[in-house]
C-alpha cells in the first residue's frame, strides 16, 4: 500500500494540474467558480434591489376662473383673456393704443388730435429755439399756454370776477390802464392780465417796480409774462407802439397799507404816467378793483426783518405766518373790475407834458375817478364772499 501511485482526482492519471495546461481546465474553472460563488454568496449577503426613483408628478397649477365669453375691456374693446396671453407676454399693442387714446380725450378733450399735434409742435419750437420774444423779453406763446392758463381758473372759479365797462377799453392803439393796488402781495395785477386777455383780447403790458424785476425767479417769469420796468421811457416806447399798458401808482403803499385804511387810495406819486400819457396822445383809462383788499387783511408788519431783508414789508395776516405755507392762500373773496370813462390826452397842446399843474390836475381827477368808482363797486357788492 506505500507503494502504490496516487492519483489526484479529476486528473485523467496524469499528476500535476489534470490537463498540463498552462490554463485550468473548464471542469476546474466551473469547480473553482462555482465554489467561490458559492462562498461569495454564503459569506456576503445579496444587496436589496433599489428601485428607481420615481418622477415626481408636476403639481397641477389650477388655470383662473375665466368666463368662456371674453370680457369687454373698460377702454372699448374686447380684453385678452388670461388662457389667451402668456404671463410674460404683456399689454398687447391694441390695448396700449386705446388707453392712450382715452388719456388723450380725457386731457384734451374730443378734438384731442389737433389739440396734441400743436402741443407737439410747441415743444419742438421750444426745443429748436424756433419762437421770438419782444425787446422787452415778452413771449406771447408762453403767456398764452401757460399763465393764461394757470391764471384763468383763479379768476373765474376762485375770485369769481365781474368784469363792467370793457367797452372803454379800445381795441387797437395804445392806452394806459391806471388802476389802484392792494392786497398785501399783488394778486390783482395778475388778475387785471387775465381779464383783459379773456375779456378784451388784448395783452396787457404792466410797469413793474424795479424789485420785481431783481428778483432771480420773479424776474424771468415777469419779463416773459409782459412786464417791463416802471419808467417813462419803456412806457413811452410801449404805448407808440400800440400797446395796452397797466400802472398802478400807488405802488408799495397801496398794497402794503393795513386793512383798517382799505380801499382808501394812497398818494399817486409825481404822475408820471399821465406825463407818459400825454407825450404819446393815447387815452388813460381808469380801473377800480373791488375784492382784493380781502384776499390778505394786513393787520401787523415786521419793518426789522424787513430792513434786513430789503424789501417794503414783511406781512402778518390772521392766516400768515401762523399757519406756514397754509396761509399763504387767498380768501375766496368776490371781485368786482370796472373800467371807467377814458381821459383824452390826445387834445391837450404839445408841451402839456411839462406843464406840472396840467399833470398834477389830470392825474388828480383819475385818482378821483377811481375812488368814487370804488366807493359805488362797494355798495353794489352783495357781500365779501358772495357769489
Amino acid at each position: 500500500m506505500n507503494d502504490a501511485e496516487i492519483i489526484p482526482i479529476g486528473t485523467r492519471g496524469r499528476p500535476g494540474r489534470g490537463t498540463g495546461k498552462g490554463k485550468p481546465s473548464n471542469a476546474a474553472r466551473n469547480l473553482a467558480g462555482g465554489a467561490r460563488s458559492a462562498a461569495k454568496k454564503a459569506v456576503e449577503p445579496k444587496p436589496p434591489k433599489q428601485r428607481e426613483p420615481e418622477s415626481m408628478p408636476e403639481p397641477e397649477t389650477p388655470d383662473p376662473v375665466v368666463p368662456d365669453e371674453v370680457a369687454e375691456s373698460p377702454f372699448g374693446t374686447s380684453a385678452t383673456s388670461a388662457k389667451e396671453r402668456h404671463p410674460l407676454a404683456g399689454i398687447p399693442a391694441g390695448e396700449w393704443m386705446t388707453a392712450f387714446q382715452q388719456a388723450a380725450v380725457e386731457t384734451f378733450g374730443e378734438n384731442w388730435e389737433p389739440r396734441l399735434a400743436q402741443f407737439l409742435a410747441f415743444l419742438r419750437r421750444r426745443v429748436t429755439g424756433d419762437y421770438t420774444v419782444d425787446e422787452y423779453g415778452f413771449d406771447a406763446e408762453v403767456t398764452e399756454r401757460f399763465f393764461m392758463a394757470v391764471l384763468r381758473p383763479i379768476a373765474n372759479k376762485w375770485f369769481r370776477i365781474e368784469v363792467r365797462g370793457t367797452e372803454n377799453v379800445p381795441e387797437t392803439g395804445g392806452a394806459l390802464v391806471v388802476s389802484n393796488h392792494s392786497g398785501t402781495i399783488p394778486v390783482d395785477g395778475l388778475m387785471t392780465m387775465v381779464t383783459m386777455h379773456d375779456r378784451v383780447g388784448r395783452p396787457l403790458r404792466p410797469l413793474a417796480a424795479d424789485l420785481v424785476l431783481r428778483l432771480p425767479v420773479v424776474s424771468s417769469l415777469a419779463r416773459k409774462g409782459g412786464a417791463t420796468l416802471a419808467c417813462n421811457e419803456d412806457a413811452e416806447r410801449m404805448l407808440r407802439g400800440g400797446e395796452l399798458v397797466a400802472v398802478w401808482p400807488e405802488g408799495f403803499k397801496g398794497i402794503g397799507k393795513p386793512f383798517a385804511d382799505r380801499y382808501k387810495l394812497q398818494r399817486f406819486g409825481r404822475g408820471g404816467f399821465v406825463s407818459a400819457a400825454i407825450r404819446t396822445g393815447v387815452p388813460i383809462i381808469p380801473l377800480s378793483v373791488v375784492g382784493a383788499e380781502e384776499i390778505y387783511p394786513l393787520v401787523g408788519n415786521i419793518p426789522a426783518l424787513a430792513r434786513l431783508l430789503g424789501v417794503p414789508y414783511i406781512p402778518i395776516t390772521p392766516f400768515f405766518p401762523a399757519l406756514g405755507p397754509l396761509g399763504l392762500v387767498p380768501l375766496p373773496s368776490k371781485w368786482i373790475l370796472e373800467f371807467g370813462e377814458p381821459i383824452r390826452t390826445d387834445e391837450l397842446d404839445e408841451g402839456a407834458a411839462d406843464d406840472p399843474m396840467l399833470v398834477f390836475n389830470i392825474t388828480d381827477q383819475v385818482r378821483e375817478s377811481i375812488q368814487q368808482s370804488l366807493y359805488q363797486l362797494l355798495m353794489d357788492r352783495q357781500g365779501v364772499f358772495a357769489r
